[in-house]
C-alpha cells in the first residue's frame, strides 16, 4: 500500500497563489494515473485535475487555465499549482490513484486551502 502525504494548502487572499504538493511512498507511484481532488465542506469530494504517467492532463471545467498539475516521477512527487484563486476553490485538497475502476490507495490527511479576504 503506498502512502501519500499532501502539503502546501494555507489562508490565501483571492487572486491569490498556492502550490500544492503530494508524496507518494513509493517508486510505484510513477507507473500511475494520479489525480488532486478537493472536498469542501458539506460537499462531496470532487476531481479536480488528472496526470498520467506520461504527463498527459485533464482538468475540471472550474479551474481550467488556472490550476497547473504536474508530477516528477524521479521523485515520487505530484503538484498542483492554483492561481488566481477564488473562494470556491476553499476545499481540503487530497491526491490519489485516477482510474475507470473508482480504485484508490488509502487517502492521505489532505492540505487545506482557504481563499478569504
Amino acid at each position: 500500500q503506498v502512502q501519500l502525504v499532501e502539503s502546501g494548502g494555507g489562508l490565501v487572499q483571492p487572486g491569490g497563489s498556492l502550490r500544492l504538493s503530494c508524496a507518494a511512498s513509493g517508486s510505484i507511484f510513477s507507473i500511475y494515473a494520479m489525480g488532486w481532488y478537493r472536498q469542501a465542506p458539506g460537499k462531496q469530494r470532487e476531481l479536480v485535475a488528472t496526470i498520467t504517467s506520461g504527463h498527459l492532463t485533464n482538468y475540471a471545467d472550474s479551474v481550467k487555465g488556472r490550476f497547473t498539475i504536474s508530477r516528477d516521477n524521479a521523485k515520487n512527487t505530484m503538484y498542483l499549482q492554483m492561481n488566481s484563486l477564488k473562494p470556491e476553490d476553499t476545499a481540503v485538497y487530497y491526491c490519489n490513484l485516477y482510474n475507470k475502476n473508482n480504485y484508490y490507495w488509502d487517502w492521505g490527511q489532505g492540505t487545506q486551502v482557504t481563499v478569504s479576504s
